[in-house]
């Protein structure tokens, strides 16, 4: 009886390593068997085996775009167990963002709304629950709120000013200062304001909670790669089997926060011009209002975008500040210039910062934050003049890094030139050559509050502060080889110097 138990257990092994095989095998000859231009991948990486080890995110879908750009309409590329089409053209690339979005509205990110209802915020949703939550959210980020939101933003700005000034132990000379930490401590403390009606404090405290466990979200992930991508790859599957993506700590600490801030402004019936209170006000919807975690989800994901992406970017903006000290010192005449003209930094004063929003604007593109964007086909898709189709269900990649580095739409792509965002330059080049923000019904929604966040604290340090090299400074820039966005490897150390 023992034998017979063993021997079938091992043609059961055997049947499931031979199923396994097949799979591997079907997967990735999947390219091979239409005909479409790709590169060999590794088995159960994909063609992503560096990532992490030895190169960024970046690093494979450039050389991927500029091996392929030009022979097809897309090229066929392998993530670890799910294979998609690297798009190459920008025709293509605005008939998926913008012109067919209709079948190409879905990330296919997975969310458990179930076991992890802080996943299923407006970035991961897909379907009619996204375009439901879509157009509740969207009157949140009209020009009216960000206005009413801005002097929010600036206080904390001036806040941030003395704290920069601390590290200044005297007038009239330069210090090495660590800028990327103090950036993510004002964004987190604008954020922590607008998204949840606190004041955070983590500009005096870096050690606040608030602080801590939106650090975690990017640095301690709950899973490894290879349990990531069987949950990307198979999200229904890991769906059933009750798989979460957050941290249970970070998602109690959030939840946590949520129901505090909702208790107190409902017992003390608080009013304020903020994302929170919008929120509050959904709930109240008569066809259907937002439940308790549809709203603490939502918050999460606000202050995640938040938070990070502008304080990558300013850090980003300022390194390049200080090797470029002629577009720094034209940056701050400009700002000094508006702030003589408002003597406040108002909205008005804040669109009047034009050369400021180009050197933001051109940051974002030498370094995209997202560099890559990701969407899935709905249903099988003819690529126009072409005999391809993209398939059901397959997932389709925007380069954006690619697109942003590509010599023949930005000419000596590595050099850092504002000039690039004139409106006259903007306008000779196609309105999906850009992509920080994506674009398209499904572009970030918040767009306009992380631009403002950074104009507000890129202005009023620039006002205050010369940025400069410190022989502390890694020249050229390290980027972190293990996170999915776009970040720098350690800190970003500059010569900063009373004005």
């Amino acid at each position: 009886m023992a034998l017979l138990l063993g021997y079938v257990t091992l043609v059961l092994i055997a049947a499931l390593a031979a199923l396994f095989y097949y799979f591997l095998v079907s997967t990735y000859s999947y390219w091979q068997r239409r005909g479409v231009v790709h590169d060999k991948p590794v088995w159960l990486k994909g063609n992503l085996p560096t990532i992490g080890k030895t190169t960024t995110v970046r690093e494979p879908f450039r050389e991927f775009y500029a091996k392929y750009k030009g022979k097809a309409p897309f090229g066929g590329f392998y993530f670890a167990l799910r294979e998609a089409a690297v798009l190459l053209d920008l025709e293509l690339v605005k008939l998926v963002m913008i012109k067919d979005f209709n079948n190409f509205a879905y990330r296919g990110n997975f969310y458990n709304e179930r076991d992890d209802p802080i996943s299923a915020h407006l970035f991961n949703l897909d379907g009619p629950g996204w375009r439901e939550m879509r157009m509740k959210l969207t009157p949140t980020f009209t020009s009216l709120k960000m206005h009413q939101m801005l002097p929010t933003v600036v206080e904390i700005g001036q806040r941030f000013i003395k704290v920069v000034e601390k590290q200044l132990p005297t007038q009239g000379r330069a210090y090495p200062v660590e800028m990327k930490d103090l950036l993510a401590r004002f964004t987190t403390d604008v954020i922590g304001s607008c998204a949840f009606g606190l004041d955070c404090n983590s500009l005096d405290d870096p050690q606040v909670e608030f602080r801590r466990m939106g650090s975690k979200v990017f640095t301690d992930r709950r899973h490894g790669r290879l349990a990531f991508a069987f949950i990307q790859g198979f999200p229904k599957l890991a769906k059933m089997m009750r798989m979460k993506v957050a941290r249970d700590d970070v998602s109690d600490f959030y939840m946590r926060v949520v129901k505090d801030t909702l208790d107190y402004r409902d017992k003390h019936h608080v009013q304020r011009n903020d994302f929170f209170n919008l929120l509050m006000e959904l709930r109240k919807e008569e066809n259907g209002g937002l439940t308790f975690n549809q709203l603490a989800a939502q918050a999460f994901v606000f202050f995640l975008a938040g938070f990070e992406t502008s304080s990558s970017t300013m850090g980003f903006a300022l390194y390049l500040l200080a090797l470029h000290p002629e577009i720094q010192d034209k940056a701050r005449e400009e700002v000094n210039e508006v702030f003589a003209k408002h003597k406040e930094f108002n909205y008005e004063a804040m669109k009047e910062l034009k050369y400021l929003q180009q050197i933001l604007y051109e940051t974002m593109r030498k370094f995209s934050i997202a560099p890559i964007l990701v969407r899935k086909a709905i249903n099988d898709y003819p690529v126009p003049n072409s005999s391809y189709v993209i398939e059901a269900g397959t997932a389709v990649v925007i380069p954006v890094d690619a697109i942003h580095h590509d010599p023949e739409i930005y000419p000596e792509p590595e050099k850092f030139d504002p000039e690039r965002f004139s409106p006259e330059a903007i306008e000779q080049r196609s309105s999906v050559a850009w992509l920080p923000f994506g674009a398209g019904p499904r572009n970030c929604i918040g767009l306009r509050f992380g631009e403002m966040q950074s104009i507000v604290g890129l202005g009023m340090l620039l006002k205050n502060f010369k940025f400069s090299a410190a022989k502390e400074t890694d020249i050229p820039i390290k980027i972190n080889k293990t996170s999915f966005v776009l970040s720098s490897e350690g800190g970003i150390i500059l010569n900063v110097e009373k004005v």
